[in-house]
């Protein structure tokens, strides 16, 4: 086998076995890093939102997923395999579990990380005991 397709056949296993996060080159959108988990009564997602000002934050809810975007303070610079990247944007999509309490989701931003808390909706009447 020539060198040549050795090496092209490397690089096509390193990016699929990756473990880096997938983000978007076509639209210079950075995947952050986040964490969504359930607490008792709530769910909890926090992302990680370097280099952004909470003005340039925008928190989308939609049927079935949230969507953040974030417009880097800077443009962010990734070079791989000869090529460089310059990122404008963090992106993320995250699907909802369908238990939510839609209307009072509240958001904050604090050094550099953007807390969602997302409450379940609490089913049922409590009945009194007469």
């Amino acid at each position: 086998m020539s060198s040549d397709f050795i090496s092209f056949f490397e690089k096509q296993m390193d990016s699929i076995f990756s473990t880096e996060p997938f983000d978007d080159y076509l639209h210079k959108e950075l995947t952050p890093l986040s964490h969504f988990a359930k607490k008792d009564s709530k769910w909890i997602l926090e992302v990680d939102l370097p280099m952004v000002d909470k003005k340039d934050i925008k928190l989308v809810l939609s049927t079935h997923h949230i969507i953040i975007k974030a417009k880097l303070k800077k443009t962010f610079c990734i070079s791989k395999r000869n090529m460089i990247t310059e990122f404008d944007y963090f992106k993320k999509v995250v699907p909802l579990p369908n238990d939510i309490d839609r209307k009072k989701i509240q958001a904050i931003f604090k050094e550099g990380v953007l807390r969602v808390i997302i409450p379940k909706v609490s089913e049922g009447k409590q009945i009194l005991i007469e």
